[in-house]
């Protein structure tokens, strides 16, 4: 096993790499990458151009190695490094890699490059592997291996710890999966319980019936949560009739983690979510974004509009226009807080969709705590900050204040809620869509009430 290094160890051993490739010393290197953990070459490829980490993969000591950094590399760095592979090569790397694993890159290529390399696969992998591709995307069936450990309910200990020992080779089991004579998934049983019974006694009378499972259209996100509350380290796919298919382990959770979080916070911060942006073209990174951009264009034309309405009186009292970006951008920042408390309490498991009238409530008395809290402050202050002596200025400014922050909770905490409700991801609700609205509707409020009370 090959040791992991250090961050510190990181930028070392990179310009090290980056020297050799200079003097094109080829040994060296894969002398160097052969003594490097594979999650270790893939974080140091990232650094490098894509020319630098062709020729880094090209010099991986052997199929197995090159095989273990393709898990840890990002779906376009795979791709890349693969595209002018032989279908011959590729299926040789795919001896090392779990079926899952092989469905997830072949689906990374066309249809005839897929076709190339589903020919030189070995028939016993081939079914699994069409299984599997076959599963809607993000569903539990497209992320499930195979490579599992299954037995018959009549099963003695002592058989079954004898067919255990006959594959140590497989790295998969966490637990013993027991079915009935239909393959039906009845029970489950960990390794120490395993160990700890009577030889006598067969798998159904110590198997454990309460089962969490996944069915193989079960979304990953809910596989992950499944996981994470009960702390598994595999769960279980079945099909429709309780045929056990099977499991999601919990190096897969993790990545299903890593990578729904990723996309909600790619938007929430309204930039898509294409979780391998960085790794894109400027243009191609530009044309993601441009999107979003456009709908925070269309916010700020809205509510230009707006204060174009009221021009008339801010051509009276001018110094309205000196608190306009006060109430933009604190209505904005509440807002934007709400709904970032929601979206991740829903995330984690924490928020319930059925239940989400005192949530709303909450916020909303948040925001009026908030909103009358530096509504008085900045409205006492408005004449020490303008010099302006105008009557009833601090009012005006500390109504919108109030009412602005009041209203940008409600939005921000529904809006989530709503999405949820609707099937959509509802992290879109903290980028520029929700934000843009409370923009708006915190000008519009402002000129409102300015001019009911001072005209």
């Amino acid at each position: 096993m090959k040791k992991a290094i250090f961050s510190t160890e990181i930028s070392l051993l990179r310009r090290t790499i980056q020297r050799l490739l200079r003097r094109k010393a080829n040994t060296n290197l894969t002398k160097i990458l052969y003594k490097t953990h594979p999650a270790d070459v893939a974080l140091l490829m990232r650094g490098f151009g894509g020319v630098e980490q062709k020729n880094i993969f090209n010099l991986c000591p052997s199929f197995s190695h090159k095989a273990k950094v393709l898990e840890e590399l990002d779906e376009t760095l795979i791709e890349n490094m693969l595209l002018d592979e032989s279908s011959t090569n590729i299926s040789k790397m795919f001896l090392y890699l779990d079926t899952n694993d092989q469905a997830a890159i072949i689906s990374m290529f066309s249809e005839e490059k897929q076709k190339e390399i589903l020919e030189k696969i070995e028939a016993e992998d081939l079914e699994d592997i069409e299984e599997i591709m076959a599963y809607p995307d993000d569903s539990a069936g497209s992320v499930m291996t195979k490579e599992t450990f299954t037995l018959n309910q009549n099963t003695t200990i002592k058989e079954s710890i004898k067919q255990l020992q006959a594959v140590p080779e497989n790295d998969k089991i966490f637990y013993v999966y027991v079915l009935d004579d239909q393959e039906k998934l009845v029970g489950v049983i960990s390794l120490r319980s395993l160990v700890t019974s009577h030889n006598a006694q067969r798998l159904k009378d110590i198997m454990i019936t309460d089962i969490h499972a996944a069915t193989s259209e079960t979304d990953q996100e809910e596989v992950a949560k499944t996981v994470a509350q009960y702390n598994y380290l595999a769960l279980p796919v079945v099909n429709s009739q309780n045929k056990f298919l099977g499991i999601v382990t919990i190096d897969d959770v993790v990545d299903i983690i890593r990578e729904e979080a990723s996309e909600d916070f790619l938007q929430m911060a309204g930039v898509g979510k294409d979780r391998d942006i960085l790794l894109k073209s400027p243009l191609e990174n530009a044309r993601s974004r441009a999107p979003w951009i456009f709908a925070s264009l269309i916010g700020g034309i809205c509510a230009a509009a707006i204060i174009g309405y009221f021009n008339h009186l801010l051509q009276e009292m001018i110094v309205l226009a000196s608190f306009i970006p006060v109430i933009i951008g604190i209505g904005g920042n509440i807002g934007t807080q709400s709904s970032t408390i929601i979206v991740r309490g829903l995330a984690t498991g924490r928020v319930d969709v059925g239940n989400t009238l005192p949530l709303i409530t909450k916020e909303i008395i948040v925001g009026g705590i908030l909103g009358t809290i530096y509504g008085i402050l900045v409205g006492v202050a408005s004449e020490f900050i303008t010099g302006t002596e105008l009557e009833n200025l601090g009012m005006v400014i500390g109504l919108s204040i109030a009412c602005s922050m009041t209203i940008a909770t409600a939005v921000g905490a529904s809006v989530p809620l709503i999405l949820k409700k609707l099937n959509f991801d509802p992290a879109i609700s903290t980028g520029p869509f929700v934000t843009t609205a409370i923009d708006i509707l915190g000008v519009a409020l402002y000129f409102i009430i300015a001019s009911l009370i001072l005209i």
